[in-house]
């Protein structure tokens, strides 16, 4: 069907889709608070080669698994500490998700399926952007996505006995990953997803394919060593690990993460664009989709897993916008399958509403953004920083606009090479355009990462800070400080995310401010980051420091 395209085509599509997929991990500083509490404690894995016992800026840091600090440590030390390199294993995650899901629709729906689901999940907004941000949902979405693959593709129809069981162990393999990425969380998506499936549609046969008897032996001979280990090396950790993070996080606002029952429905509005028209199009018809012959809805299957996160998350007592990640690659799988059979006089029909839109929205970055932005801009941001990001907000929308028109345009030229020409367009002009707008978005980062400060301070140094030196972080903490400076500092009267280690390791920190002013005073010279409005109440103390470094939130210090 999409044959019609010839293959430098496709050529084409794959090399620009794999161009902007990584051309620009190096070009954003990390962002304080996940990029760099992420960087840094894989960071601090790769010098110490302790592998066991996660540790954030020294400290010990128990709320998650350590699969993806492993894989950054690793690729630390194959190639270099840098900001590129933190961001590689969600990156790839992100690329190997969607060669996964056009493998999969593919092999279940035809090849046509298999490229338009891909070019689908390749272009979808949240798959892009939490792809692009270090954080642990993109390598979990992967490995969740691939054990859904793994599981669609034991569950197809005449399938020798052999292979079934091999997908299957291939399911059990990736959830057993998953789990050392982000914890019970999935095993839960999976069995949760499995249970509904069959009393919706009361099908039992995936439950007899299976295989628990070599699965789970496989799943806890992954999972065990380490939880075992880090068990033993740290008394407490079961309990911190799987009641506070787990139970206490899903059923209580203790981690000040509170919503509304709303809370990802324009989340996941923006986050399936640019498929917001089509793919809720496709939902009925494949939930009353005939099934295979030996019974299995793959679709109902997807729609379900999909579901279930999405009112999973609304119900726990702590949201995050990430938490919804894995719902999107397998709604791109409905959706790769229906573009197939949707008319597409259908789908030029539904793609018109986002072209008006994506032109409206650049109209809009054009004559109302410098009106807009001032009644955002504050002392914590300024409005040089909006001023500065303008041309990359114009640019980006731009580019959107372009593509959803040359994708509406194809679309209406109607013909199967009309399909793979529009597909492709949305896809990528979204995936470039989105880049844009990343990248641009690196202006704000005066204010969400200690790189310039460190930089400033610098400066008027005349030379790097002394690595020698105490660097204290007073009434706060910057994620990507010890990052930046390559070593650990000293935090002072600050507890937030510390609490747990800190009551284990009371020495790793300063508790109170007067002990460390005392400290400080006998020093003969070091190095501390202080809030603006703390660093006022010091220096009216005649606290004797040296102002080395500013930004609008805080100021770097010297002793002398």
């Amino acid at each position: 069907m999409l044959a019609a395209l010839p293959r430098p085509f496709w050529i084409v599509v794959i090399a620009l889709v794999s161009f902007a997929w990584f051309s620009a991990l190096e070009l954003r500083k990390l962002q304080h608070p996940d990029e760099g509490r992420y960087a840094e404690i894989a960071r601090e894995m790769a010098v110490t080669g302790d592998f066991v016992t996660p540790r954030l800026n020294g400290i010990l840091y128990f709320e998650k698994p350590p699969l993806q600090y492993w894989i950054t440590a690793a690729s630390f030390l194959a190639f270099e500490t840098d900001q590129w390199t933190a961001r590689l294993a969600p990156a790839l995650a992100g690329f190997l998700a969607i060669l996964a899901i056009g493998f999969t629709a593919g092999r279940i729906a035809g090849r046509p399926a298999g490229w338009l689901a891909g070019l689908a999940l390749s272009g979808c907004v949240w798959h892009v952007g939490m792809s692009h941000f270090l954080t642990l949902d993109s390598l979990l979405s992967f490995l969740l996505s691939t054990a859904l693959c793994a599981f669609l593709l034991a569950n197809r129809d005449r399938l020798p006995a052999g292979r079934v069981r091999a997908w299957m162990l291939a399911a059990w393999t990736a959830l057993a990953l998953a789990t050392l990425t982000k914890g019970l969380i999935a095993a839960v998506i999976p069995a949760a997803s499995l249970v509904l499936y069959s009393l919706f549609t009361r099908d039992t046969g995936p439950w007899r394919r299976l295989h628990p008897a070599t699965g789970v032996p496989l799943y806890l001979a992954i999972i065990a060593p380490w939880f075992v280990l880090v068990s033993l090396r740290n008394p407490g950790f079961a309990e911190f690990f799987f009641v506070h993070e787990h139970f206490g996080r899903f059923l209580t606002t203790e981690h000040k993460r509170p919503g509304a029952w709303w809370y990802f429905l324009p989340l996941f509005a923006v986050g399936v664009m640019p498929w917001i028209t089509l793919a809720p199009m496709t939902w009925r018809a494949g939930w009353r989709a005939p099934a295979e012959a030996n019974g299995f809805r793959w679709r109902v299957f997807c729609l379900v897993w999909a579901g279930f996160v999405f009112v999973f998350f609304s119900l726990s007592g702590s949201k995050l916008p990430s938490y919804i990640l894995p719902m999107f690659p397998a709604l791109m799988l409905v959706l790769g399958a229906a573009l197939v059979q949707m008319p597409i006089r259908t789908i030029a029909a539904l793609a018109a509403p986002l072209a008006f839109a994506a032109v409206a929205l650049f109209v809009a970055a054009v004559l109302g953004y410098d009106r807009l932005v001032p009644r955002y801009a504050d002392a914590r941001t300024p409005l040089a920083l909006f001023e500065a990001y303008a041309p990359w907000a114009k640019l980006g929308t731009g580019v959107l606009a372009i593509a959803a028109i040359l994708g509406w345009a194809a679309l209406r030229s109607g013909g199967e090479q009309g399909r793979g020409l529009g597909i492709a367009a949305l896809s990528v002009g979204t995936l470039l355009g989105f880049q844009v707008l990343f990248v641009g978005h690196d202006v704000f980062r005066a204010t969400r990462s200690g790189y310039d400060i460190l930089r400033l301070a610098q400066d008027a140094l005349g030379a790097p800070l002394d690595p020698t030196l105490p660097f204290y972080q007073v009434h706060s903490y910057d994620q990507t400080v010890p990052f930046y400076l390559d070593r650990t500092t000293t935090i002072v009267a600050f507890r937030d995310e510390f609490a747990m280690g800190l009551d284990r390791e009371p020495d790793r920190a300063i508790a109170e401010e007067s002990r460390w002013v005392d400290e400080w005073t006998a020093l003969p010279q070091g190095y501390a980051l202080i809030p603006k409005s703390d660093h006022a109440k010091l220096v009216a103390r005649g606290v004797p420091m040296r102002t080395l470094a500013q930004d609008a939130r805080r100021v770097l210090v010297g002793r002398r």
